[in-house]
């Protein structure tokens, strides 16, 4: 009879803890569940990417994940060097991770050749239809979905910036690695932005750091009176294009604030930090069930123009009221 209130007592408290966790929402085995792997696959350093893996973070702990608890995040880092990233993608995989987060088309298209069925979430894309990570935005139809950063429509809107603060410039720089797909659309809206602004465009293509510097002695013969510095390419070469730009006292116009706010004059585009945060949101999808290719793909909410007035002081530009007056960020 003891034995049988000990037994009736225990069923009792386990229906009671039961339906509590269920009333919560939480499976009854909540407490004993896996932790998420959730890798991160990134191009560039800790440095150029700290605000974006910052914000990334962020994004999850606003859904309730927590670090080392319900989530646990594995870093791969390329340092800018784009031919590592087919063998981080591989090391990244093994690991059994269960979503793999990254950013910048050459990125993704490593991941993508490895595998179809680990999901894929993009923080950052330019063109994701047209290099074929994706099927269309509305509906991704593959193991990729994400983010896109809507470049090719904002780089006439950097050269109408540039216009303003400098209404005699002849001569732009467009610094980019033909070996990135997403990059020849942009190239030629850049060129059709220029043509009606009345700007030469000078198109100086980058592979590697033998044709960096060919790019730079070609700007200089040619005279040219600013940089424009796509993200990739600063990714990869952001540290050279900088001390170009300061040494020959050139504006130099980044696509987002990061890299503004290290010595650029100024940026306008989504803030990437931003888009990473709501990378998160994609992964809580994915984990309860959602599979990437109904995930429509994102576009950006928000964005920001940075203007860096060390910068024009030391290369001897003033910035007119009216840009000023309009940016979301003034560097002094």
């Amino acid at each position: 009879m003891g034995n049988e209130r000990k037994y009736m007592k225990r069923n009792i408290v386990g229906l009671v803890i039961g339906v509590f966790l269920l009333s919560c929402g939480l499976p009854v085995d909540a407490q004993h569940a896996k932790p998420a792997r959730i890798g991160l696959l990134i191009p560039g350093s800790t440095a150029t990417f700290s605000a974006r893996t910052a914000a990334f973070r962020q994004g999850l702990r606003e859904l309730g994940y927590a670090e080392g608890q319900s989530v646990v995040l594995e870093y791969r880092y390329a340092d800018g060097k784009f031919e590592r990233l087919p063998d981080l993608a591989a090391e990244m995989l093994r690991l059994n991770v269960d979503i793999v987060v990254t950013g910048d088309t050459p990125a993704v298209q490593a991941l993508k050749k490895l595998t179809t069925t680990v999901p894929i979430v993009m923080g950052n894309v330019a063109d994701p239809v047209t290099v074929g990570l994706v099927a269309s935005l509305a509906r991704p139809g593959g193991n990729v979905t994400g983010l896109t950063t809507l470049a090719l429509d904002l780089d006439g809107k950097r050269l109408e910036l540039l216009k303003e603060i400098m209404p005699r410039v002849a001569r732009v720089s467009f610094l980019w690695d033909p070996s990135n797909p997403a990059m020849t659309n942009r190239v030629k809206e850049v060129q059709t932005a220029a043509r009606a602004l009345d700007i030469d465009l000078q198109s100086l293509e980058v592979r590697n750091d033998k044709e960096i510097q060919r790019a730079f002695e070609a700007a200089l013969r040619e005279k040219t009176g600013a940089l424009l510095a796509p993200n990739t390419i600063v990714v990869a070469h952001g540290k050279d294009i900088a001390d170009f730009a300061a040494t020959n006292r050139l504006p130099l116009v980044y696509d987002t604030r990061e890299f503004t706010e290290t010595g650029g004059l100024m940026s306008y585009g989504p803030s990437f930090p931003d888009l990473w945060r709501r990378a998160a949101s994609y992964v809580d999808k994915i984990l309860k069930g959602a599979k990437p290719a109904d995930l429509p793909v994102e576009q950006p909410t928000k964005f920001e123009l940075v203007i860096n007035l060390k910068t024009a002081k030391q290369i001897g530009l003033a910035i007119p009221p009216n840009v000023l007056a309009r940016a979301d960020r003034v560097i002094k």
